[in-house]
Parts: C-alpha cells; structure tokens; sequence
C-alpha cells in the first residue's frame, strides 16, 4: 500500500472518477440508467425515484488517499445496493429516517453479499476506519446520543464509548427487534414500505421524536487531520474477529488492509487522470477557451434515446453500405445454397474505420434559448452517432458569461466522448450574441494543431461582423478545412432567411434546417459528401 499512500487524491480528476462510478454503479445495481452526482461534502445519498445516486468527493474521507478511495468506493456500492433494493431513501437528518435508513443498510448488505461476495473484505475495511471517526458515545448528549448508540449496535454489534442507567438495556432491545425484522424482511422478500412499517414501534422502544434532529458530519471532521495507522490495523483485525470464521486472522487482516485488489484498479486510475490531464483540458485554458468545470450535473435531460437510436440506424445504413428491411413479402434466405455457393464458407467480421476528422462549433447565443433543450438534444445525438462511428471529432460552444464571450470546450478531439462530455454540454446556458468572428479566432490554434478535415458551424443568428466572418472562414480554408455552416431556423420561412444570410459568409456549404432533429442527417449527408 505504501506505493498508493504517495499519490495526492488531488491527482484523481473528477471527471475520472464520474466515469468509473458511473460504471461500477450500473453493474452493481442492473441499471443502466444510473446517474452519478458528484458534491463537496456531501453525505452519500440514493433515489432510486430518479436513478440518481448523489456522492461526496475523496477528500470528504479521512486516511490515505487509497483508504479515502475505498471509504468512497464502499460507499457506491451502498447506494448501489440501495438502488437495487431499496424503494426509498428519506434523510438522515432526522431520526425517523436515520433509523428507516439505518435498517435498510444491513437489509441491502445482506442481499448485496449474496451477488457481489467479493465486496466483504472491502466491507471489513470499511467497517473499521469508519469505526475511527464514529463519535465517543460519551461526548454525545440529548435524544441524539441514544439514536446514535443503536446505530453502532445495530450495524456492528458493540459501541464506542459508554451508556448510562438502561441506556445500554433500552439499545439492545431495540437491536433486538430490529434484526427480527430485517430477517422477517429477507426471508419472506419484503420490500422497504413493510420495514418502515415498523419505524414508529422502534421510535417508541428508543423513546425518541421522529423528528428529533440528527447532526450529519463529514467522517474527516470527526477523525481530526490525521489517522492513526497502527490503531486502524488494530480495528480491522477486531472487525476481521467478529466477522471471519477462518482461523488464520493476522493473514486475513493484513490482507483486507492492504487492499491489494482495489489497489490496482486506484492505480490504474490515478494514471488515467495523468494521462487525461496531459492530453488535457487544462491546456486549452491557455489559448483563451473555457472548460465548464461542474459536475453536480443531471445530462439525462439532453439525451432523447429515441432520436440517438434513429441517428445511429441512420449512420448504420451508410457504415454497411446495405438497407435491410423485415417486410411481410422478399426473398426467402436459403442458407445452405448460399454456402454452396461460396468458394469461402467461413465469415469473419472487421471494423470499418472512417478517418474524416471533425470539429463541431455551436451557436449558444441568446436567440436559442427557447429551443434549448432540443438544440442540445440534437448535438448529443450527433455526437453519439460519431463516437458509435470512431470519428475522431471536437465539440466547442459559443456564449456570453458575466457579458464577457466564452469559447466552451465540450470534447477535445483526443478525449472520448463520454458523460462527462455531455455533463459539459448541459451546464452551458445560453446568451450573449454572435460573435463568431472573435470565436474563430479564438479556435485557431488549436484548429492548427488539430487539423480537422470539416469544420460545421451550427448557428440561428446573423454574425456581429459579416466581413471579420468571411475573413476568418477564408482563412481556415487555406489551412486545408472545409468550413460548413448549419442554419437553424424556428420554421420554414425563418430557416429561408437564414440560409440566404450564409450564403455571403463564404463557407463552401451552407445549408439550414427548420428542425433540429434534422441536424444529424444534415451532417451525415456532408460526411457522405
């Protein structure tokens, strides 16, 4: 582990670590429509309601920063399980949800184990470093102290600290009738609305108010600045003593703290963020451009399944060269004649690669508000279309941000498209004007190094500078670009108008459309051409 305890968490990009949460929470879970959230200090949280699991950065966990990964790994898998399980997830900040809460962990462990046995070990872990920054049962006072003791009884079997009177008493019967009814729960396959059933008895047995307030601290701020490594290895080996029936513990300990399996893959990671902030997004803050940097972004809103299923038919079609079509008359297949026929009887399949290289600029000025969502619905399935194809292309955006214009980089050409890239997308709002002049130039440089065979400009306005446009058109035409301009208009008469206005601006196509689910064929048509 020392290897990992070298590398600063800072060097794990979020961006890479949306993208294997959003990974790993889809296995785990079954659904593939899993949106991953990810917020400072934020306690890991599930809503199974709209598929969205809500996570806390590393730095929210204390440790190393591989046992900060693990803590928040653990934690993914929770949630996951959660949303796999569980129906509802209320907050923890009052008891009646920490305690409903509280219950369905160990009911989704259990069911979780079952599926994914290998997570134990990480389990172990977890269990004993979060054991470091639970709090002192006895610096704890009020109605909080007891709701706190259960939840360390519950899920672990003992507590930390001490109970006075029939503290401890009032706990265990509490415990008691809690794992009853998780068990009842599990054998018979009941659900969480039959487990909240059963909140309001707990409460009473508890004597707490439902909505007696539960403060909610990150682990870090319980644990203090640093971790204690010797008393950590001595909690996970108590955890391992509980939990493991083999005998060979000091083996088992050292094995489960060491973490050798997650190790590997947070290694591979953390090269991944290198290597990605190499290629990076950073470098292109230098020549003037912007990178929307959030990441506490829902993209769902701009992908239209729908129209991404039919732009990828459409680019199929052109990819095989062939339309087939299932039809109640046509030609029967006879498949042994046709093989007969063949002087080679074996088939083998191979990729067709297609290496036209293309940069996509879109318009985000003002004048697309009210057909936002679309716009963006539209690019997504283009974009979805060129990366299903292994197009190598870019996508940047124009805007006004604090009356200032902002040149947006949604894909660098040498990152895959990704969530990530359509969470870019998302968060840009339009407004401003037309400067397109002032965003060419801004795109040069990198258009230089890039040097991309098509260059498609999609835009619904007049240019600030109709002579600054042609200029700057004419000047990537000379780098050996062909430069496209796309016209969106709100109906016929307006994409008309706007079409005319781009015939002037010396692009070697220029075409418009006057709806947006069309800009897709549009393109494909100039790739074809």
């Amino acid at each position: 582990m020392a290897a990992a305890t070298k590398i600063a968490s800072s060097a794990m990009r979020n961006d890479v670590l949306l993208d294997i949460a959003t990974f790993l929470s889809r296995r785990w879970s079954g659904n593939d429509r899993v949106v991953i959230i990810l917020m400072p200090d934020k306690v890991p949280m599930a809503k199974p309601d709209k598929n969205q699991i809500t996570l806390p950065l590393l730095n929210y966990y204390p440790g190393t920063d591989f046992q900060k990964y693990r803590q928040w790994r653990v934690a993914l898998w929770y949630e996951s399980m959660r949303m796999k399980h569980s129906t509802k997830v209320l907050s923890y900040e009052h008891a009646f949800g920490f305690l409903l809460n509280t219950l369905e962990t160990k009911r989704i462990e259990i069911l979780g184990l079952r599926e994914w046995e290998g997570m134990a070990g990480e389990l172990f872990f977890n269990e004993g470093i979060s054991w470091m920054s639970r709090q002192l049962l006895n610096s704890i006072y009020g109605r909080y102290k007891i709701a706190e003791a259960f939840s360390q009884y519950f899920l672990t079997g003992y507590i930390k600290g001490e109970l006075f009177g029939g503290e401890f008493d009032k706990v265990k019967r509490a415990t008691d009738y809690a794992n009853e009814i998780v068990k009842e729960a599990i054998d018979n396959n009941y659900g969480t609305e039959w487990v909240e059933q059963h909140i309001p008895k707990l409460i009473k047995m508890l004597e707490l108010d439902p909505l007696v307030s539960i403060p909610v601290l990150a682990p870090r701020t319980r644990v203090g600045a640093s971790l204690n490594q010797t008393d950590l290895l001595k909690q996970v080996e108590k955890v391992v003593k509980m939990r493991h029936k083999k005998e060979n513990v000091e083996e088992k300990t050292k094995e489960i703290y060491e973490g050798h399996d997650v190790l590997h893959e947070f290694e591979t990671l953390v090269k991944e963020s290198k290597k990605t902030e190499n290629k990076g997004y950073e470098s292109l803050e230098d020549f003037g451009l912007s990178v929307p940097d959030k990441m506490d972004v829902d993209e769902t809103q701009i992908y239209d399944i729908d129209l991404i299923q039919k732009v990828k038919a459409a680019f199929r079609e052109w990819k095989t060269g062939w339309v087939e079509r299932h039809d109640e008359t046509g030609d029967e297949f006879d498949t042994e004649s046709y093989v007969e026929a063949l002087p080679k009887t074996f088939i083998s399949d191979f990729k067709l690669s297609i290496k036209t290289k293309v940069a996509i600029l879109l318009d985000h000025s003002s004048s697309i508000a009210d057909v936002e969502l679309e716009y963006k619905q539209a690019t997504t399935a283009l974009c979805e279309a060129l990366h299903y194809l292994g197009i190598k292309f870019a996508v940047y955006a124009f805007s006004t941000d604090k009356r200032q214009v902002k040149c947006w980089v949604i894909k660098p050409p040498n990152i895959k498209w990704s969530v990530v890239s359509a969470r870019r997308l998302a968060q840009i709002r339009a407004s401003g004007g037309t400067p397109l002049a002032e965003v060419y130039g801004l795109l040069e440089p990198v258009l230089k190094s890039f040097k991309p065979d098509i260059f498609v400009t999609l835009t619904d306005g007049e240019p600030s500078d109709f002579d600054a446009v042609r200029t700057m058109v004419l000047s990537y035409r000379k780098m050996g670009i062909r430069m496209v301009a796309i016209g969106v208009g709100r109906n016929i008469n307006d994409s008309v108008g706007i079409g005319q206005n781009l015939k002037y601006l010396n692009y070697e196509k220029a075409v418009s459309v006057s709806r947006l689910q069309d800009i897709p064929k549009r393109v494909i048509k100039l790739l074809r051409s």
